[in-house]
C-alpha cells in the first residue's frame, strides 16, 4: 500500500521500486535447460522475509533486518537505497531490479526476463524467488467500505492487480512443473480470501466471504500461502499487516504475504512490527514502517542449476564493468556478445567469470551468448548499455492539443527504475518539489511493481488516468518524468490544450 501523506494536498491519493532494471552485486544466470529434482540430497533450511520498508526504508528498518537476520529478504519500496540496506543490514548479495536481499548468491535467468530470480542456497542449487509490488489504486477494501457494490469491486481487482499477477503466473507455474521450490514474495496491496470469509465478517466490516482474485489465482496456481499454512484460523490469527500501522490509511488487512511451492515445508510465519500492536508475533520498540513485516521459516529441498549465463547487471551505463559468470558441461565455451558493437571472450573450463569493459561498447541492446566448442549456443542472456552522458528524453506526440483529446508522452534513455511516473503540472506552477501534479501515471503503468522497466516507452494519458482534471481545460503544461514515486525530475517538456 502506498501512503498518502507525501502526497500533495490537492489529490487524494499519492504514488515504489528500485534504481535500475536488474542491477545488483553480483552475477544473474540464465538457465536453459532443466533437469527432475530426486530431492535425494539433504534439506536447506531457510528463512524468508517480505518486508514494505516504506519510501526507502530508514535507519529503524535497517536495524529490524539486521537484527531478524533472514537468509532472504523480499524488500518493497526499497528505491536506491538497496545497496546502502545491504551493507547496514549485512547482507553480501542484493538485486536492485528485483528488491531481492540474500545471503545467498542471487542469480537472474535470461528465460526469467527479469521477473524472477534463483537463489543459490548451496553450490550449484537453487530456489526460484518471485518478488512483487502491485498497484495500490482502487483499493478494494476502502470502496466496499463506500458501499461499492462487491461485483465492480472485483472488476477492479482484476484490472489493477489479477492482471499483473497472470504476467508472473506463467513463470511460478513453469517453474512448479519443473519442480523448483518456489517463493513468491510481495505487498499485493489486496486481501486473501482465506481471511474474508463469512466467521471473520466482523472484522472487516460486516462483509462476509470476498473471493479475492489475487490469492484465488496464486493459490489455484498451486502455491500455498506460507502464514495461512501454519495460521489457518483468520478469526484467532488475523495476521494484518497494514492498517493498524501509523502511516497507513485504511481498514485493517493482510497485505504483505509469502507464498511457497513446490519440495518447500512451512515451519513457522509471524508478524513483525511495533510492539504491543495486534496480530504482532515479535515487537519492536521503535517502528518507522507503515507495514509490518512477515517472518517464515522454511525446510526445502533445492534443485541443481542448469547451464546457465550469468550478468552482474542487465542494464548498465557506458564505463561500468558487467561480470558474467557462467556454468556449462565440462568443455571450454565461448561468451559473445552482438547488438550495436560485439565482443568475443573465453569462457573455459565448467565455471568461471569473465569480466566485460563496456567503455567502448555502443548504447543499446545486446544478446549475450555462451556456446559450447562446436559454436552451438548453450546459454542466453540480455544486456542494456545506457550511454554514459545521456539524458532523459521526454516528448509528447503533439505540441498542441484539442480539450479532451489523448496526450502520449514518450521517453528514451531513462533510468528504468520500478515505479518512475509521468506527472503534468501547468506551466505556471510545475515544480514538482513545490507544485500539485495533475494528471499522471507509473511509466510501467499498474505492473510497474511487477515487470521490469525499460529505458525506453509511453504513455497516454486521458479519461483513464489518475488525477485531475480531464480533459485538461485549454492552457500550457509542463510534464515530467520524475523518478521512483517522488518528486525529482529527470526530464519534461511542454504542451498546450485550446
Amino acid at each position: 500500500m502506498r501512503r498518502t501523506r507525501a502526497v500533495p494536498l490537492s489529490v487524494a491519493l499519492g504514488l515504489a521500486a528500485a534504481c535500475t532494471a536488474t542491477g545488483g552485486s553480483q552475477p544473474s544466470a540464465d538457465p536453459t535447460t532443466t533437469t527432475s529434482n530426486p530431492v535425494t540430497a539433504p534439506p536447506v533450511s531457510l528463512s524468508l522475509l517480505v518486508f514494505n520498508v516504506e519510501y526507502g526504508g530508514s535507519r529503524s528498518t535497517d536495524a529490524v533486518m539486521a537484527d531478524l537476520d533472514a537468509d532472504v529478504v523480499g524488500v518493497l519500496e526499497s528505491y536506491n537505497r538497496l545497496p546502502e540496506i545491504a551493507a547496514k543490514a549485512g547482507y553480501p548479495y542484493y538485486d536492485v531490479g528485483l528488491q531481492i536481499l540474500s545471503k545467498y548468491p542471487i542469480l537472474e535467468p535470461s528465460g526469467a526476463d527479469g521477473l524472477y530470480a534463483l537463489i543459490e542456497v548451496r553450490p550449484g542449487e537453487a530456489v526460484a524467488l518471485i518478488n512483487t509490488h502491485l498497484d495500490y489504486v482502487q483499493d478494494g477494501p476502502n470502496r466496499l467500505a463506500r458501499g461499492v457494490p462487491l461485483a465492480e469491486v472485483l472488476a477492479g481487482e482484476e484490472e489493477v492487480r489479477l492482471a499483473s499477477i497472470q504476467k508472473l503466473l506463467p513463470s511460478a507455474t513453469r517453474l512448479l512443473d519443473e519442480q523448483w521450490p518456489v517463493l513468491f514474495t510481495g505487498d499485493l496491496n489486496e486481501p486473501s480470501h482465506l481471511d474474508w470469509t463469512a466467521a471473520t465478517s466482523a472484522q472487516h466490516g460486516g462483509i462476509g466471504a470476498v473471493p479475492w482474485p489475487v490469492s484465488t489465482a496464486l493459490i489455484g496456481a498451486g502455491l500455498r500461502d506460507a502464514y495461512r499454512e501454519v495460521r489457518p484460523d483468520p478469526v484467532t490469527d488475523p495476521g494484518n499487516t497494514w492498517g493498524q500501522v501509523a502511516g497507513s490509511n485504511g481498514s485493517a488487512r493482510r497485505i504483505d504475504f509469502a507464498y511457497v511451492g513446490g519440495p518447500v515445508e512451512v515451519k513457522s510465519s509471524e508478524v513483525v512490527g511495533e510492539r504491543g500492536g495486534d496480530s504482532v508475533d515479535r515487537g519492536y520498540p521503535t517502528w518507522t514502517s507503515d507495514h509490518r513485516a512477515v517472518l517464515s521459516q522454511l525446510i526445502l529441498h533445492p534443485k541443481p542449476i542448469p547451464t546457465t549465463i550469468a550478468l552482474s547487471s542487465r542494464l548498465v551505463t557506458a564505463g561500468d564493468d558487467v561480470t558474467l559468470t557462467y556454468r556449462q558441461p565440462g568443455a571450454d565455451g565461448t561468451v559473445t556478445l552482438t547488438g550495436p558493437s560485439s565482443a568475443t571472450y573465453p569462457a573455459p573450463g565448467d565455471s568461471g567469470t569473465v569480466v566485460v569493459p563496456t567503455a567502448e561498447l555502443a548504447g543499446g541492446d545486446y544478446r549475450v551468448d555462451l556456446s559450447d566448442p562446436t559454436g552451438a549456443v548453450i546459454a542466453t542472456n540480455e544486456l542494456y548499455v545506457r550511454p554514459r552522458h545521456s539524458q532523459v528524453e521526454v516528448t509528447t506526440d503533439a505540441a498542441t492539443y484539442a480539450v479532451g483529446e489523448p496526450i502520449t508522452v514518450r521517453w528514451t534513455d531513462g533510468p528504468a527504475n520500478r515505479w518512475d511516473w509521468i506527472g503534468v503540472y501547468r506551466a505556471g506552477a510545475a515544480d514538482p518539489e513545490r507544485d500539485d501534479y495533475l494528471l499522471w501515471g507509473y511509466t510501467g503503468g499498474h505492473d510497474a511493481g511487477a515487470l521490469p522497466p525499460r529505458p525506453e516507452g509511453e504513455l497516454v494519458l486521458g479519461r483513464d488516468h489518475q488525477g485531475s482534471p480531464w480533459p485538461l481545460p485549454a492552457g500550457r503544461y509542463r510534464v515530467h518524468y520524475l523518478l521512483t514515486d517522488q518528486y525529482e525530475s529527470a526530464g519534461s517538456t511542454d504542451f498546450i490544450v485550446r
